[in-house]
């Protein structure tokens, strides 16, 4: 099969690999639909990350091939999305709705990676959920984005106890904070201010569900949060980028007692624990536990109740996977889906 390589920061190639097999009793081998770029994957194409010759993607759907004696909820020929984070399903973390700390967890990309032609997942049942039956290919973007972006903006949304009658703000306007959009908008947000500086992801977020764009950032852009809620600050905020200026940007944006859902993977954070002490908030994120989500935004996708695969600007095929790094990385694209 082909699959992505990562060599060091900058250098991506395709190359040929082994098809995956079967390992354990609770595996699946999927052949992919599908896949992406995920805007984390610029952390070690930038080289703030360390990566030696890494496999790349943690993002995908496709159809089942072959599974484990063990495997029962998914069977060959089936149609599934599957979460970023493997899990059992069955651990009492899982069972609490936190399978992104499964007892078992770890992240498709350690060792698999779904930027590929196949891929074994580990803990199928835990892990991969089926369609109703076969998308229609217009389907598919979205359901490749339930797989992360989409799980995580919603997660950021819940977290931040998004909810009817509240004013939503989110930080950042890529992928994930698009999401973080569109997850507020269902779940019944009065207000959501987007805070972006570019033009293209302003007019996705109105389309998504916002009703108004702030374009400044750090102190200037929480203080613009303030004026426009009667110097309150928002009920609740979306942080969807991970460095200190956004999350204190966050924090700043947020009114006492208010909810802030945090998604960005942090890189070089150091926070003044004295603003954060008196801002009095809560705050509650990390990896999304996307499998949690899973079936109701299937369903909500099936439905054509949402259309997050637009969130989709750059479709390239696997081979030119280098092209789509770059897009990303030069801010040519927003999100890039790979066709295998």
């Amino acid at each position: 099969m082909r699959a992505v390589i990562m060599d060091t920061p900058g250098q991506i190639r395709v190359t040929d690999r082994e098809d995956p097999e079967i390992v354990e009793p609770t595996d699946a081998v999927i052949r992919l639909t599908a896949t992406c770029i995920c805007g984390s994957d610029l952390w070690p194409y930038r080289g703030v990350e360390p990566v030696d010759h890494t496999l790349m993607g943690h993002e995908y759907v496709g159809v089942v091939e072959e599974v484990g004696s063990e495997v029962s909820t998914v069977k060959p020929g089936d149609f599934v999305v599957g979460s970023f984070v493997i899990s059992c399903g069955v651990c009492e973390i899982c069972r609490s709705g936190y399978p992104s700390k499964c007892i078992h967890a770890s992240f498709v990309h350690a060792g698999i990676g779904t930027q590929a032609q196949k891929a074994r997942i580990p803990f199928a049942d835990g892990t991969l959920v089926a369609t109703p039956g076969q998308p229609a290919e217009d389907l598919i973007p979205s359901l490749l984005a339930a797989s992360d972006v989409l799980g995580t903006g919603w997660f950021a949304a819940d977290a931040a106890q998004t909810g009817p009658g509240k004013t939503v703000a989110v930080v950042g306007d890529g992928a994930v904070g698009l999401m973080g959009v569109l997850a507020a908008k269902q779940m019944g947000a009065e207000r959501i201010i987007a805070m972006s500086r570019h033009e293209d992801r302003q007019a996705l977020a109105r389309e998504f569900g916002a009703t108004d764009i702030v374009t400044e950032r750090g102190e200037e852009g929480a203080a613009k949060i303030r004026e426009l809620t009667d110097g309150l600050g928002a009920h609740s905020v979306i942080e969807a980028v991970g460095t200190e200026e956004s999350l204190m940007q966050a924090i700043h944006s947020t009114r006492g007692g208010g909810h802030i859902g945090f998604v960005g993977v942090a890189h070089g954070v150091s926070l003044p624990m004295e603003a954060v002490f008196f801002a009095e908030v809560h705050l509650h994120g990390g990896p999304a536990p996307v499998r949690r989500y899973l079936p109701e935004l299937i369903d909500l996708i099936w439905d054509r109740t949402i259309d997050p695969g637009r969130v989709f600007d750059l479709t390239l095929p696997l081979e030119e996977a280098a092209e789509g790094y770059a897009a990303m990385n030069e801010r040519r694209a927003t999100k890039v889906l790979l066709t295998v």
